[in-house]
Order: C-alpha cells, then sequence, then structure tokens
C-alpha cells in the first residue's frame, strides 16, 4: 500500500528536512522513525519539496509504501506518539501506486514573514525574519510583479544548487502588510534552492529604498547570483504546502489562517 501523509514541523530545532550522513537531526529522520515504529518495518519517505536547515513546514506532503495493515488513523494516532513536539502528522490517506509527493506535484506555495520594526524580536525570534529598516510593501509588491512568468532563475539560487535546470515559472507573488509584520506569499511550479530567501533579500533591500523596483528583473536578467542581495533568514520560511492533480485526492494548499502560520 502506498500512504500519503500530511506533515507539519517546526524547522527550527532541524538541520533541514533531507536525512544526512553525519547523524544530525532531520524531519526526515525523526519521523521515518516513527512511522517504522508503526509499521514495525522500516520507512523510507519521499517528500513534495526538501526544507533547509531553519525552515518550518505548514502542511509538507511525504509517501511512502508499507505491507502493514494500518488505516489513516493508525498512521495519524501512532505516528504521533512517537514523535517529538516540533513534528505532527496532520493527516494520512491511501494513495495510489502512481501517486509521487514529489513529481506528482505540479505546484509549491511557500511563505515568508518579516517583522519591520525598529528593534529585534524576542518572542517567535525563530519564526521571523526582521528588518529594522521601514519597508515600503507597494514598492516590492512592484518589484515582486517582474519575476512572474517563467525565467531562469540563477541569480536567484544558491551557489551549490544541484537542479539541473535553473529555470522555473511562478505563478504568484503577494507582500502584504499585516501592521509590523510583512508577508511574501511565493507559488511556483518548483523552486531553486534557497530562491525564496534570495527573493526575499532582494524585495527587501528594494522595499527599503536602496533600490528601485525595476532591480529586480535586473538581477534576474543578469543570471548572476553576486548580483542579488543577501539571503533572507531560513527563520522567516515557511513551505506552505503542495497542489495535485484533483484525481489524487491530495488536499489543496491551504493559506495560513494568521500572518505567523505557526501562531
Amino acid at each position: 500500500m502506498r500512504v500519503a501523509l500530511g506533515v507539519q514541523y517546526d524547522g527550527s530545532g532541524f538541520s533541514g528536512w533531507q536525512t544526512q550522513k553525519h547523524g544530525v537531526r532531520t524531519v526526515q529522520q525523526t519521523l521515518e522513525k516513527s512511522l517504522s515504529k508503526v509499521a514495525n518495518e522500516p520507512i523510507n519517505l519521499k517528500c513534495s519539496g526538501r526544507t533547509d536547515t531553519g525552515v518550518h513546514g505548514v502542511c509538507q506532503v511525504v509517501h511512502f509504501d508499507s505491507d502493514a495493515p494500518r488505516d489513516a488513523k493508525a498512521w495519524v494516532m501512532g505516528g504521533n506518539r512517537f514523535l517529538d513536539m516540533d513534528v505532527s502528522v496532520k493527516w494520512a490517506m491511501p494513495v495510489s501506486e502512481d501517486f509521487h509527493a514529489r513529481f506528482s506535484a505540479l505546484r509549491r506555495r511557500y511563505r515568508y514573514v518579516i517583522i519591520n520594526t525598529p528593534t529585534r524580536a524576542a518572542i517567535f525570534r525563530k519564526h521571523l525574519s526582521w528588518c529594522y529598516r521601514p519597508l515600503d510593501e507597494v514598492l516590492m509588491q512592484g518589484a515582486a510583479n517582474y519575476l512572474l512568468g517563467e525565467h531562469n532563475f540563477d541569480a536567484y539560487r544558491a551557489a551549490g544548487c544541484q537542479a539541473k535546470s535553473p529555470v522555473r515559472t511562478i505563478e504568484l507573488v503577494e507582500v502584504k502588510r499585516h501592521g509590523n509584520i510583512i508577508t511574501i506569499d511565493i507559488q511556483a511550479n518548483a523552486f531553486l534552492q534557497h530562491m525564496v530567501r534570495n527573493i526575499a533579500g532582494v524585495l527587501m533591500k528594494i522595499g527599503a529604498g536602496d533600490r528601485p523596483a525595476a532591480w529586480a528583473q535586473e538581477v534576474l536578467l543578469s543570471q548572476d547570483r553576486c548580483q542579488g542581495a543577501m539571503t533572507g533568514s531560513p527563520y522567516g520560511l515557511y513551505f506552505v504546502g503542495a497542489g495535485y492533480p484533483e484525481h489524487f485526492g491530495i488536499p489543496a494548499i491551504a493559506l495560513p489562517e494568521h500572518a505567523i502560520p505557526s501562531l
């Protein structure tokens, strides 16, 4: 049987999603250990989108294969019984064998959250990026619009990114202010390593008045990472979810209820 799960996690205590050779704590390793106890056999997970150290997951979609006779409730309740408090299985469902959490996904969505205050936050400090300079969210939205559509995003990916192609299609970018909180929602067919955080860095520099809105396009067209801004903090980044063809029955991407999704 192939099973899909929706998983939520606070990434501040993890060295990213993917299991690593030197034994650091990761979401995949933690979740596989828990589910293996439920199944009484080793479980190997595939995810919809890997997240880096410190990045949070609102609804990470994963799948695995198992011969264990367990229903959806058993995977949810049993999995959570053995998990640490910073990871939670939200739902489980059987899926067809042609479903793949990564390769079946049509789109992914991230939210980047910035606290825009003169002094840094103490509460939620590991769930926010901080910019002490006043930001113009309207200017940031104008800049973000240059990134819509299909482009080569070499200038917005990490130097060590291993993706074969830098071409991605951004379907939506929304910059909104909620009091002293600014959110950047980005939806695309797929993302490159550090792509959202590098976009956030450029938008913050523009929002602070250091560069005009068109600079976002200049950076894009340069295809040179060195032409951009500093990479935004991982603590402000949330993987919101992934979207799939309707016939798989996977719950649609649910937008966070609050500006800070961890609330």
